[in-house]
C-alpha cells in the first residue's frame, strides 16, 4: 500500500512539473518577442527575406529607377546566379552539420574537364559535359565516404580535398585559358547557360532560370520527401537519426555527391557566365557561397534552415553590391557591411536556436 502511495506521489509530482514546464513555454511564448522567436525558429529564411526586401526599399529611395528598373534588378540575378547554385550545393552540406571548402575548385575543375575534353581530344561537347557532371560527382562522393565511413572531420577532408582539386586543375589545363571565341565557333554548347532573352525589358539568362529552378526543386524535396527529412535528422541529431532507422553513412554520401554535381553544373554555367574557360575563375566560391548560407539563416549546426534563404543571402549580396556600386561607395564598403552582416546572422541564429520548438 505504502508502495502505491509513493508511485501515486511520484507520478503526480512528474505530472505537476511537466505542466509547470508547459505553462513556462507558453508564458514565453505569450511574449512579443516570444512569439517572434518563436515564428522565426519556424521560418528562418524569414530574417533574409526581411533584410532583402529592406536593401532593396533603401536603395530604391536612394536611387530611384537608376536602381528600380528590369535591367537593375534582373541584373542582380546575373551576376548571383553562379554563387547562388554553390550556395544551394553548400546548404545541404551544411544542413548536416558539415561544411564543403572544396565547392568552388570542383566547379572550376568540372568546367576545365568540360573545355579540356571539347578542346584537347576532340570529345564532341554533349559527351566532355558529361565528363565534367561526372568528375564533380565523384568527387563530392568522395568527399562524403570520407566523412561518413573514414569518420573524418568535414572541414579538414574538404579543405584538403580544395588543395588536391585546385592544384590538379592548375596541373591538367596547364593554366591556359580556353578563349571565348573559340567555344562560340566550335562549342557554344558550352555557353548555354550564358544565353540571354528579354521578358518585359528584364534580361535574363539560361543560368538564371536554372539556378532559380535548382533551389525551388531542392526546397520541394528537403520539404517534402523522406530523404529531404533525413538530411534535417542527420545535421539535426546523427546518433538519434540512426536509432531512428536512417542509413546516416548513406545520406552523407549522397548529399557530399549531389554537392558535387551541383558544382560541377555550376562549372557549366561559369562557361556561360564568362564565355571562357579558365583555371583561374572562381577562385572565391567556397567563400561567396558560405556567406550566401550564413547570411540566408541555415544554421552552421545543422538540422534547421530553408534552402530559399541561401538564395535570399546570395541576393542581399548582389543588392548591395549593384547598390554601393551605383552610389559611387567604395568597394571596401561593401565587404564592411556583408562581414557585418554576417556576424548578425549566426548571433540571430543562436538566439533562435534557443527556442526548443
Amino acid at each position: 500500500m505504502a508502495d502505491t502511495t509513493a508511485r501515486s506521489d511520484n507520478y503526480e509530482g512528474a505530472l505537476n512539473r511537466s505542466e509547470a514546464v508547459a505553462e513556462f513555454h507558453d508564458a514565453r511564448h505569450a511574449t512579443l518577442m516570444g512569439k517572434v522567436q518563436h515564428i522565426l525558429h519556424m521560418n528562418p529564411s524569414l530574417v533574409p527575406l526581411f533584410v532583402l526586401v529592406l536593401a532593396i526599399v533603401t536603395f530604391g529611395l536612394l536611387l530611384g529607377s537608376k536602381f528600380f528598373s528590369p535591367f537593375a534588378l534582373t541584373l542582380i540575378l546575373q551576376q548571383v546566379q553562379i554563387v547562388g547554385i554553390v550556395a544551394a550545393a553548400q546548404s545541404i552540406v551544411i544542413l548536416t552539420a558539415g561544411i564543403d571548402l572544396s565547392v568552388g575548385a570542383i566547379m572550376v575543375f568540372s568546367s576545365v574537364v568540360m573545355g579540356q575534353f571539347t578542346f584537347r581530344y576532340g570529345i564532341p561537347a554533349p559527351v566532355s559535359i558529361l565528363a565534367g557532371l561526372a568528375v564533380g560527382t565523384a568527387i563530392g562522393a568522395l568527399n562524403g565516404w570520407l566523412v561518413a565511413k573514414v569518420k573524418l572531420p568535414p572541414f579538414i577532408v574538404t579543405l584538403g580535398m580544395w588543395q588536391i582539386v585546385l592544384a590538379t586543375n592548375f596541373l591538367y589545363s596547364k593554366n591556359e585559358t580556353i578563349r571565348a571565341q573559340d567555344i562560340e565557333a566550335q562549342a557554344p554548347l558550352l555557353q548555354l547557360f550564358g544565353a540571354k532573352f528579354n521578358v518585359g525589358g528584364a534580361v535574363f539568362t539560361v543560368g538564371v532560370v536554372f539556378m532559380l529552378a535548382l533551389i525551388f526543386v531542392l526546397a520541394y524535396v528537403l520539404r517534402h520527401t523522406a530523404w529531404g527529412r533525413h538530411v534535417y535528422a542527420v545535421g539535426d541529431d546523427k546518433e538519434a537519426a540512426e536509432l531512428s532507422g536512417v542509413n546516416t553513412n548513406k545520406v552523407l554520401i549522397q548529399v557530399y555527391a549531389l554537392s558535387g554535381l551541383i558544382c560541377a553544373f555550376a562549372g557549366w554555367a561559369l562557361i556561360g557566365r564568362i564565355g571562357a574557360v579558365s583555371p583561374t575563375s572562381g577562385q572565391l566560391a567556397n567563400i561567396e557561397s558560405i556567406t550566401a548560407v550564413v547570411i540566408g539563416g541555415i544554421s552552421l549546426f545543422g538540422g534547421r534552415g530553408s534552402i530559399l534563404g541561401s538564395l535570399f543571402g546570395a541576393l542581399i549580396v548582389g543588392v548591395f553590391t549593384l547598390g554601393l556600386r551605383l552610389l559611387g561607395a567604395d568597394a571596401q564598403w561593401t565587404f564592411l557591411l556583408i562581414g557585418i552582416l554576417i556576424i548578425a546572422a549566426v548571433a540571430a541564429d543562436q538566439w533562435i536556436r534557443k527556442v526548443s520548438g
